[in-house]
C-alpha cells in the first residue's frame, strides 16, 4: 500500500509580500496549529505512470515493475508544489490536466481548521487543500495502513508548516498514533530547543513518540517521512523506507535515504548489537522479520529497530519547485529519469 503527499502552490515556496494561500494571518514563531491527519485506502494495485513536468521543468517520471518486496503495495503521497519563487521573482502556474475530483463527505470534510480523517471505504481517494494534495489507491491487501498529518500556518504564520506520511506494517494503530502526535512533539521540542537545534528537536520528538506508543502496548510499527518548513528552511525527516524528492530546476533530487538492512551501517549496527540479517526470496530482513531497519514502534524488535530519524536541511531557493513525500508503494512504481 502507500501514500502521498504533494506540496503544490504553497507559500513555503513564496516571498513575505506575497498573500499565502494558506492564510493571509502574519505570525513568526512556531506553535500550534490547525491539524490534518488522513488515512486512504486503496484499490486493487494496477499500472502506475506518473508524469510531474512544467513547460520550463520537465520532470519525468515512468513506471517500472513493482519491487518483489513489497508486492502489494500501491501509491499514498503528498506534494507540495510552489505558487511564487522565494525572493519574489512571479512565475506562472504549471499548467497541467488533473484527474477527476473525487468528493469527500462533508461530515468527513476538513471545516474551520480543524483536523478530520478522508474516507477509509473508497478505493480511490484524492484530496486538495490550499498548498497541497493527498492521493491514495487501494491495493491488494484488505486493510489500509497508512497515514498522513498535515499541519499548516503555524501560530498564524503561512511560511511554517509540517507534513508527514506514515506507512504502518503488521497493523494501521502506529502510523494512525504517530499522524496524531509527531507534529505537537516536533513543535514542542523546537520550542523547548530554539532555532540553532532544530535537526535535534526532531530527533528528540521521533523518539519521545516511539517510546509514547510503546507505553499504549499496541502491536505494528511505521516508516516516517516528514517535512518541517521553518523561515525558509526545509527540514526533511525520516526514518524506515518513505521517501521526500524535491523538484530544483526540473530535476529531481533525493532528499532521504531508505534504513534497510541490506545498508552497510545498518547491518554493523544491527550485528553489534546482537542482532542478525539476512536475505530471503531477495528481501533482507532483520531476524528473518522486518525488511526495514528503522520505524517508530515494532515493540518486539525494538533492540535493532531505532526510531532515530535521519534529517537533512536545505535553504529553500527560487529553484525549489516543489516537494513529494511518499511511502514505498509510489517508489516501487517508478523510477526517475
Amino acid at each position: 500500500m502507500s501514500l502521498s503527499l504533494i506540496i503544490p502552490n504553497s507559500p513555503i515556496f513564496s516571498p513575505k509580500k506575497v498573500p499565502s494561500i494558506f492564510c493571509k494571518s502574519d505570525g513568526s514563531s512556531f506553535s500550534s496549529s490547525p491539524r490534518i491527519n488522513g488515512s486512504q485506502q486503496q484499490p486493487p494495485s494496477s499500472p502506475l505512470s506518473l508524469s510531474l513536468s512544467s513547460p520550463k521543468s520537465p520532470l519525468p517520471i515512468s513506471s517500472t515493475p513493482q519491487s518483489p518486496s513489497s508486492p502489494l503495495k500501491s501509491p499514498l503521497s503528498i506534494c507540495v508544489p510552489k505558487k511564487q519563487l522565494l525572493f519574489g521573482t512571479d512565475v506562472a502556474p504549471v499548467k497541467r490536466k488533473r484527474p477527476g475530483r473525487i468528493e469527500i463527505p462533508t461530515s468527513m470534510a476538513v471545516q474551520l481548521g480543524f483536523a478530520a480523517e478522508t474516507p477509509r471505504g473508497e478505493e480511490e481517494v484524492q484530496v486538495e487543500e490550499e498548498g497541497y494534495s493527498v492521493y491514495c489507491k487501494r491495493g491488494r491487501r484488505g486493510k489500509m495502513e497508512d497515514r498522513y498529518s498535515a499541519a499548516v500556518d503555524l501560530n498564524g504564520d503561512p511560511k511554517q508548516a509540517f507534513f508527514g506520511v506514515y506507512d504502518g506494517h503488521g497493523d494501521s494503530k502506529a502510523a494512525e498514533f504517530v499522524a496524531k502526535n509527531l507534529d505537537k512533539k516536533v513543535m514542542e521540542e523546537v520550542s523547548k530547543t530554539g532555532e540553532d537545534a532544530i535537526d535535534d528537536a526532531i530527533r528528540d520528538a521521533y523518539l519521545i513518540t516511539d517510546m509514547d506508543f510503546l507505553k499504549e502496548d499496541m502491536g505494528g510499527g511505521t516508516c516516517c517521512v516528514t517535512a518541517m518548513i521553518h523561515k525558509g528552511d526545509l527540514f526533511v525527516s525520516n526514518a524506515g523506507d518513505c521517501r521526500a524528492v524535491l523538484s530544483r530546476n526540473g530535476v529531481a533530487e533525493a532528499l532521504t535515504n531508505d534504513h534497510h538492512p541490506s545498508r552497510e551501517d545498518e547491518r554493523d549496527r544491527i550485528e553489534a548489537l546482537g542482532g542478525y540479517v539476512d536475505c530471503c526470496h531477495g528481501v533482507w530482513r532483520i531476524q528473518g522479520s522486518l525488511a526495514v531497519s528503522r520505524a517508530i514502534g515494532d515493540k518486539h524488535l525494538k533492540q535493532w529497530v531505532i526510531a532515530e530519524p535521519e534529517t537533512k536541511m536545505l535553504k529553500i531557493k527560487p529553484e525549489c519547485e516543489f516537494l513529494i513525500l511518499a511511502s514505498d508503494g509510489l517508489w516501487n512504481k517508478v523510477i526517475i529519469i
